[in-house]
């Protein structure tokens, strides 16, 4: 019964204060139509792109997308596209301001959102009074974002090129004065294939060698002399030479990996929405507006007629 007794008297209050409410809300409508118009609040247009990452490997614990973003939203990417489009002179702040930055921050961020969509995606979205610019800055966010990865993959790949450069370099200097001894041992004590040398010399030595021809017996004992004091050092050399050639071979081979990887032209993202210059506005909502305002105004006089009819029962009661 009570719950009859409060609905009753409010729709009585409505009925009564119908032509209040109603010019209250009208006026509203009017209001809030008039000063949602351009000419009290510029209207922005909106431009955005939806990117994936590509030809990138994650940081830590870190998603290729979650990277995509903090490289993204980083100072050194906000700065850039800042003073490419001379953003403080379009956002009309004073260089010289002593929140300028600050000021400057806060603009940035009322008119550029990145963030992740559900399907592991990254929407860039930028508010703008000229459509065109706003198109322009999310191309320049995937832009310098390229720029950016590669220089970090240039950076780090570098590191890796100078280290095998410098494996490669010192190998070779290795490998030369293995063979500059090889070498001093052939024309000095004639010391050229081991195997066949030692075979040929034992054959001499034990006379041997099929034909008439006589024996030179000083040459071969001055022959086998040389084996017995430098055969081992040669054998040794040679095997040397031919281990550290397949290393060298080997570290050739990473190095030139390395090098591709450091000069490789790639784009870091996939683009699968381009952002585009937008030929209706996106803010202000003019209708939202109105409808929020008409309502507010309607709830708001009703609370205040509530209150005024309530005063005026309390004091025909006192």
């Amino acid at each position: 019964m009570e719950s009859q007794f409060y609905q009753i008297n409010i729709l009585k209050l409505l009925l009564k204060w119908k032509t209040h409410l109603a010019v209250i809300t009208v006026a509203a409508i009017v209001l809030s139509a008039i000063f949602s118009a351009p000419f009290f609040i510029t209207p922005k247009y909106k431009s955005f792109a939806v990117v994936y990452p590509a030809n990138t490997s994650p940081y830590s614990d870190e998603s290729e997308t979650e990277q995509m973003l903090q490289v993204m939203q980083s100072r050194e990417i906000i700065d850039s596209v800042i003073n490419k489009f001379d953003l403080a002179k379009h956002y009309k702040i004073d260089t010289s301001y002593k929140y300028f930055y600050t000021t400057m921050m806060y603009e940035w961020s009322q008119n550029v959102s990145i963030g992740k969509t559900p399907y592991e995606g990254v929407e860039i979205d930028v508010l703008d009074t000229d459509p065109q610019l706003a198109a322009d800055i999310v191309n320049a966010i995937i832009d310098f974002y390229n720029k950016k990865i590669k220089s970090l993959h240039e950076e780090k790949f570098y590191e890796v090129v100078t280290m095998y450069d410098r494996s490669l370099k010192k190998k070779k200097n290795y490998i030369d004065s293995l063979e500059n001894r090889f070498r001093e041992l052939s024309t000095k004590y004639g010391l050229l294939d081991y195997e066949s040398q030692s075979r040929e010399v034992s054959r001499g030595y034990l006379g041997t060698v099929d034909g008439t021809a006589k024996i030179n017996k000083k040459e071969v004992d001055k022959i086998r002399k040389n084996i017995e004091d430098k055969g081992a050092e040669a054998l040794l050399l040679k095997e040397l030479i031919e281990n550290e050639a397949g290393k060298y071979a080997d570290l050739k081979q990473e190095y030139e990996k390395a090098y591709m990887d450091y000069d490789r032209q790639f784009s870091y993202t996939n683009v699968v929405t381009k952002p585009y210059a937008a030929d209706k506005k996106a803010y202000p909502v003019r209708w939202l507006i109105v409808i929020i305002s008409a309502l507010a105004a309607f709830f708001i006089s009703f609370i205040v007629i509530l209150v005024l009819e309530n005063y005026k029962g309390m004091s025909k009661k006192a």
